[in-house]
């Protein structure tokens, strides 16, 4: 497939590049690849996952500030896990970085959010898994501003939609980050992209099994578990063309997301 921008010259010269991938990146396994998980922690001894944690680092509060320190605490919530098992899936070979922002039942502060995300962008991974958001309009400002700091240091963030009808943040900043909600497809490699929504990238989130807290799996349901799924499609793409800008990386998306709709309306 040729990525080709949408872009004329009369002088028969371009500052965009092309650029050609195939399908080999499908058989990638996301190997080099860092991945910040910020979410619950993750639970570094569960079969799926373990020996992929490469670093745990939690959320502390310090003289008004917030400073992250190596955690051992593994994941409070479960909902961390679930959503690393499902990047593990697709991309067996990625390195996982944790960082634990959320407490016991999934609960957090907004600041420890920001920080979390602040120091993934510092540590320039790769690829940002952002099953968690926020609603309230104070951190409208300061995430925006993460989020153009993301895409300028070459982090791909990646972030679920909420749940409830309701705009959360970062989801809704759809030029700086690749937003998803889920679906009831079941194959990974079969997401869609929906151009001008505010929400674009829909992947699988019903009914998904994944692995949980006690070594043990659930079936679970909802869009931080369609997240993780294009966050191991963008591992296995990075591994194959590891100098894609975050730019390329959504483009390449949309291009084989396009592919994908044409083939299900070929298949009908």
């Amino acid at each position: 497939m040729t990525i080709n921008p949408d872009f004329h010259s009369s002088t028969n010269t371009t500052a965009f590049s092309y650029f050609q991938i195939d399908d080999s990146w499908k058989s990638r396994t996301g190997k080099g690849v860092s991945v910040a998980v910020i979410d619950s922690g993750i639970d570094e001894n569960h079969p799926d996952l373990k020996g992929k944690i490469k670093e745990s680092v939690e959320a502390k509060a310090e003289n008004k500030r917030i400073i992250f320190e190596s955690s051992d605490t593994g994941d409070s919530a479960g909902h961390g896990t679930a959503c690393a098992g499902i990047i593990a899936k697709i991309a067996s070979e990625a390195e996982f970085y944790s960082i634990k922002v959320l407490g016991a039942g999934g609960l957090g502060d907004g600041q420890a959010f920001l920080a979390g995300l602040e120091y993934a962008i510092k540590k320039r991974y790769r690829v940002i898994n952002l099953s968690l958001g926020t609603t309230k309009p104070q951190f409208f400002s300061p995430l925006h501003d993460l989020l153009d700091r993301a895409y300028q240091a070459g982090c791909i963030v990646v972030a679920a939609a909420n749940n409830l009808p309701q705009p959360s943040f970062p989801s809704v900043f759809s030029s700086s980050l690749i937003s998803v909600i889920k679906s009831a497809e079941t194959d990974p490699f079969n997401f869609g992209f929906h151009y001008g929504e505010v929400i674009e990238l829909t992947a699988p989130g019903v009914n998904v099994r994944t692995a949980w807290l006690g070594s043990g799996y659930r079936n679970l349901t909802g869009n931080s578990f369609a997240c993780p799924h294009i966050v191991g499609i963008i591992a296995q793409l990075l591994e194959a063309y590891p100098k894609l800008t975050p730019f390329q990386v959504k483009s390449a998306l949309y291009g084989i997301a396009k592919e994908n709709q044409e083939k299900h309306r070929t298949e009908k």
